[in-house]
């Protein structure tokens, strides 16, 4: 038999995929399955966003286009950058449209990082960062979220790990699985050590429009700093804000030298981005934003519903998250591990989750909950695991894991 490649067997995949397809198993033979495993939002894509893309369908705009992206695409972004939180402008030619988020994560590796060097990642963190990395026979360097400090990276744990061989720093804000914000002060820390150190800062910010109001948490992306142009790359996109997962529709902004070789790695493997998708990305940026505004009120009600009844549940604890529709609860009193939480949920109580320890070593003992689900079913998922947890952590004798 012909051989699999080194590189190709160092892949891992993203393992709440392998929770889904259990939960959908278990639906299969009958049973309901309450879903808080994958970060999908639950909403429909916007009406409008929907008829852009039918308009520019019906029109035949089915061909070949830029690699790089339409004009009016980068136009419109880089408008939405002025206007927005950053408040400065991009030149276009350090615009790339990109198939999803996810892809930006592996060109900017690829094209800023060499095999055998050092990227600094938080953990627990996205694991397709990992992933990627592993991948392309670099290697990851995790430096600890820890829960006292709202799970935010702290500078000076980055800067202990910095080494001759690091040449890119990764931090995501707001985070996933953990839903933390970092403040201004840390990112401007961050930026100094790359800064200082000459390497990229890879800056993940597929949730910024993701902010609750109540936090009282100003967002700031270190993307203002230098404005692109000399280490921040800024990834963003359409799926989570825009409710966009399957359209597959990012944009990222950087460095016009490496935004160029990003280019060249998309147009070696995918050509382009189809162009009715991105007619639909420039609607949902110069469009009515009422859509989006009424997701993110109706995710704040759905997080408070979360995190309060996840309080009340034997040997559980959970904070507040600042951003995303993620929340990360301590399960350490339980008695059980992450995964077997995990597993004893999906089993017992029918409620599908994701283990921490998927998104990193530090994820040990928490539980990620994705509130992309209405706040009933929230609701339901919570009294489910209730009675498990209850007769499970007030029994006499504590949970084994064997």
């Amino acid at each position: 038999m012909p051989q699999i490649s080194d590189a190709a067997n160092r892949l891992i995949g993203q393992k709440m995929f392998q929770i889904l397809a259990k939960a959908q198993e278990l639906e299969r033979q009958g049973k309901e399955i309450l879903h808080f495993e994958i970060g999908d939002p639950d909403f429909n894509t916007p009406e409008n966003i929907v008829s852009a893309c039918h308009e520019s369908l019906k029109k035949g705009d089915t061909h070949y286009t830029a690699s790089s992206g339409i004009f009016p695409l980068k136009v419109a972004f880089s408008e939405a950058m002025e206007s927005g939180i950053r408040k400065f402008k991009p030149d276009i030619d350090q615009i790339l449209v990109t198939p999803g988020a996810n892809s930006q994560i592996y060109y900017a590796l690829a094209c800023g990082v060499n095999p055998g060097e050092e990227v600094i990642i938080p953990d627990p963190s996205f694991v397709s960062y990992n992933a990627i990395i592993s991948f392309l026979g670099m290697k990851a360097v995790s430096v600890p979220l820890k829960e006292e400090n709202e799970f935010r990276l702290n500078p000076d744990d980055v800067e202990k790990v910095i080494t001759d061989k690091t040449k890119m720093i990764i931090i995501n804000s707001p985070n996933n699985p953990t839903g933390s914000v970092m403040k201004e002060d840390e990112l401007r820390k961050i930026y100094e050590l790359c800064e200082k150190n000459d390497i990229y800062l890879l800056s993940d910010e597929i949730y910024s429009r993701m902010i609750y109001k109540d936090r009282d948490n100003r967002y700031f992306s270190p993307s203002v700093i230098d404005k692109c142009k000399k280490h921040t790359i800024l990834i963003n996109g359409f799926s989570k804000s825009f409710a966009m997962t399957g359209w597959r529709l990012g944009i990222c902004c950087g460095p016009e030298e490496i935004i160029k070789k990003m280019g060249l790695l998309l147009e070696s493997t995918t050509s382009c981005v189809s162009p009715f998708v991105q007619k639909a990305g420039i609607e949902a940026l110069k469009g009515s934003q009422e859509p989006i505004n009424n997701m993110m009120e109706e995710f704040s009600k759905r997080r408070d519903i979360l995190v309060k009844g996840l309080n009340t549940l034997p040997g559980v604890s959970c904070i507040v998250p600042d951003g995303a529709f993620y929340a990360f609860c301590n399960i350490k009193k339980t008695g059980m591990g992450s995964e077997k939480f995990t597993e004893v949920m999906l089993n017992e109580a029918g409620v599908s989750t994701c283990p921490g320890n998927y998104f990193g070593d530090s994820g040990e003992g928490y539980v990620r909950f994705c509130y992309a689900n209405s706040r009933e079913n929230i609701k339901r998922g919570i009294d489910r695991m209730s009675y498990v947890l209850k007769k499970i952590v007030n029994n006499e004798k504590p949970y084994s894991e064997e």
